[in-house]
């Protein structure tokens, strides 16, 4: 009888056992970790869905043929190779030249390209306003949802008529405008300031999805033509969604899996900056006549205008001026990015060494990385202008610029959080209202200067115009820019009492923040 019974309790044991091991497992992998891996994913999906269409479109819409020289028979070339032997370079890489299925002028693409970004920027302010009320889980994940939806019709609308992809576009710049606030009100739950820096490296996932659809683009368009490559960013877009949704929760308490030790941590560390609650009133008049916000908006506007100069025009520039097939192409404008992820990771890391050994204020960390990702930049995209048909060193200075720009996710872009992290939401969907106009401004700007024509002089003036933007807006940042929680980050601009050290002498600074006896916030 007892060994029956004991035959008949070993499957509940096993169970028992698996269940408890399966606990350990979860335990051992900080929730903290889980929310990186789901941001960094997030991005690179989003990106996928987002610039997916820039490498498409040199498939989709029929170009012009090439010229060797300018109209002005300047002695010159228009661009570094022979376009008559472009046929047997194809024919050797045994890929189908692709002569593109739709009339669609100049003006047609640009407007398809841009019609994205126009939608991106009005959603912006929207996306801190619902996630203030909704939650970054829910936010993000449909917003995600909508955009693969979308990607999954383009190829059914492009034969019906450009105005119904522009539409769609138009549809997943609105839902992809909401995923920036949404991720940066998350963090400010989540991440300590000390750990901030490198979770911020998370959000290059959208380097990481440039870099991988470009060449995935690329050798999809060449062996199956473009409208696979909506099929498969769609596709992805959705089963990001479901993982998304079982594995994200909006605040350490909501969490069902996260550790004792572990919420304990997050929450003694972010609770006097953090409120937790949804619906809190956001301080707009503070926000708009805050120069650190504004500082933020005006200096990164220079880095997106740099960085969407690689991004859009990018990929046409090694089409027409450097020679190379989509598949080429592909690989070579996705690469850098691929690159930029490594270095946004050390950068990060670098930024959160110099603040925990103290070698450096939190401001002055934020200042020097921004610097480090638009002056440098700049400078190369300048360079590049002037290397002609020097392609191996084009390339080297190409990547170069693309990684260094990455350096502003431990510089102004981090600081988002650091001066409301209570507010992240909201900040950062003011200041990408200001900053992702360069988004369209810039391929817009590059297709008024290549009209005529795309001579290597006329690319000069793109790099140049890209140059001059992305160092000048700089100084904003240099001037205006912080790291210091600002007073209007807390309810009813009171701070916390414990904040506030009773023996503290006047005009002391705790935890980064700059504070009078009064326990009013002092200025620097």
């Amino acid at each position: 009888m007892e060994e029956a019974q004991r035959l008949d309790d070993e499957p509940m044991i096993s169970k028992m056992y698996s269940a408890c091991s399966f606990r350990r497992l979860q335990d051992m992998v900080p929730a903290r970790a889980v929310l990186y891996f789901l941001s960094f994913s997030g991005f690179l999906v989003s990106f996928m869905m987002r610039t997916d269409i820039n490498i498409a479109m040199i498939a989709m819409a029929r170009l012009p043929p090439p010229s060797p020289y300018a109209a002005n028979a300047s002695s010159t070339p228009m661009y570094c190779y022979d376009p008559a032997n472009m046929t047997d370079e194809l024919a050797a890489d045994n890929i189908t030249k692709e002569e593109g299925e739709f009339d669609w002028d100049a003006t047609t693409q640009s407007t398809i390209l841009g019609s994205f970004y126009w939608c991106y920027i009005l959603s912006q302010v929207v996306g801190g306003i619902l996630t203030q009320h909704f939650g970054t889980k829910t936010v993000f994940g449909f917003s995600q949802f909508i955009t693969a939806i979308c990607s999954l019709l383009i190829p059914t609308a492009a034969p019906l008529h450009y105005g119904a992809v522009i539409a769609l576009r138009s549809i997943q710049g609105i839902a992809s405008g909401l995923t920036w606030p949404a991720m940066y009100a998350m963090v400010g739950h989540w991440i300590p300031a000390i750990e901030r820096s490198r979770f911020m490296s998370s959000f290059q996932g959208f380097s990481f999805g440039i870099g991988l659809t470009y060449p995935l683009c690329g050798f999809l368009i060449a062996h199956f033509g473009w409208r696979v490559v909506f099929y498969v960013t769609g596709s992805v877009g959705i089963l990001w969604c479901l993982i998304w949704w079982l594995l994200a929760f909006d605040t350490p308490a909501q969490h069902p899996r996260i550790t004792p030790s572990e919420r304990r941590y997050i929450e003694s560390n972010v609770g006097n900056t953090v409120v937790g609650e949804k619906g809190l009133v956001v301080p707009w008049h503070s926000i708009l006549t805050s120069l650190p916000a504004w500082s933020i908006g005006i200096t990164t506007f220079g880095r997106i205008w740099i960085h969407y100069t690689f991004i859009i025009p990018g990929p046409m520039y090694m089409k027409t001026v450097l020679g190379f097939s989509i598949q080429k192409n592909g690989l070579m404008s996705g690469a850098p990015f691929l690159c930029s992820y490594v270095s946004s990771v050390l950068f990060c890391y670098l930024a959160d060494v110099l603040v925990n050994n103290k070698l450096l204020t939190l401001t002055n960390v934020r200042k020097l990385f921004t610097a480090m990702s638009q002056i440098v930049p700049g400078l190369l995209v300048l360079a590049i202008g002037y290397l002609g048909c020097n392609i191996t060193l084009v390339l080297i200075a190409w990547f170069c610029a693309v990684t260094l720009i990455t350096a502003s996710y431990a510089g102004a872009m981090a600081s988002v959080v650091d001066i409301a992290p209570n507010l992240a939401g909201p900040i950062l969907a003011f200041a990408q209202t200001i900053h992702m106009t360069a988004s369209f401004l810039s391929p817009i700007a590059a297709g008024i200067l290549l009209q005529e024509s795309q001579t290597l002089e006329q690319w000069q003036q793109v790099f140049w115009l890209a140059a001059v933007i992305s160092c000048g807006t700089y100084i904003f940042f240099q001037v205006f820019g912080t790291a210091d929680i600002q007073v209007w980050n807390y309810p009813n601009q009171k701070i916390p009492v414990d904040l506030i050290q009773p023996l503290q002498p006047a005009n002391c600074k705790q935890n980064g923040t700059a504070f009078k006896e009064n326990g009013e916030a002092a200025e620097d």
